[in-house]
């Protein structure tokens, strides 16, 4: 396939990346590109210069603090976060939970077949914006936070005010913000 790009830029950190999305703030973040890519390939984005987040290991994984609040790198990818030791063990101790977590890893087995599930992140998910994404309900039934890192550091929203209306969020690309975790 023939991908009409103007540039690709490959961030070597967040700060790379803050720093690339203030200089191009045209530019479109990219991870596992999954939707994006298929995008470009039907025209739609030609010309378009992008930002690939998708070497930043940093940005990957699931980690628990003491008060037990579960992060989530915004590069993890679906099929990461259903096999998750820390989501599995939450999994078994809260039965609400348990179904929050089950109507995950059912929502993220029917994101498209297998390659999209190990390509595409919970971050790409959320970041387009469509409510009716996969892991969307799950998390606002969560009250999941989400983490935007910028020029200023990071900044947390409910989920609920992260989505400002269908394909819209509230990411602040003149503070060159990038999700970085739910």
């Amino acid at each position: 396939a023939m991908y009409d790009m103007k540039a690709l830029y490959e961030a070597e950190s967040v700060e790379n990346a803050v720093a690339l999305r203030l200089e191009h703030p045209e530019a479109q973040i990219i991870a596992g590109g999954s939707d994006v890519l298929v995008q470009m390939r039907e025209g739609k984005r030609a010309g378009k210069e992008l930002i690939s987040i998708y070497g930043l290991d940093e940005l990957r994984g699931v980690s628990i603090d003491e008060e037990e609040n579960i992060r989530i790198g915004s590069l993890s990818s679906f099929s990461h976060i259903t096999r998750d030791p820390i989501i599995r063990k939450y999994i078994t101790r809260d039965p609400l939970i348990q179904k929050y977590i089950n109507v995950l890893g059912e929502a993220v087995d029917q994101v498209g077949g297998p390659q999209i599930r190990n390509i595409g992140t919970i971050g790409g998910n959320t970041c387009n914006g469509v409510t009716s994404a996969d892991s969307a309900s799950t998390l606002h039934a969560w009250e999941a936070i989400v983490e935007l890192t910028g020029k200023d550091g990071i900044r947390r929203l409910p989920i609920k005010d992260f989505y400002i209306k269908a394909g819209q969020v509230d990411i602040r690309v003149e503070d060159g913000e990038i999700q970085t975790a739910i």
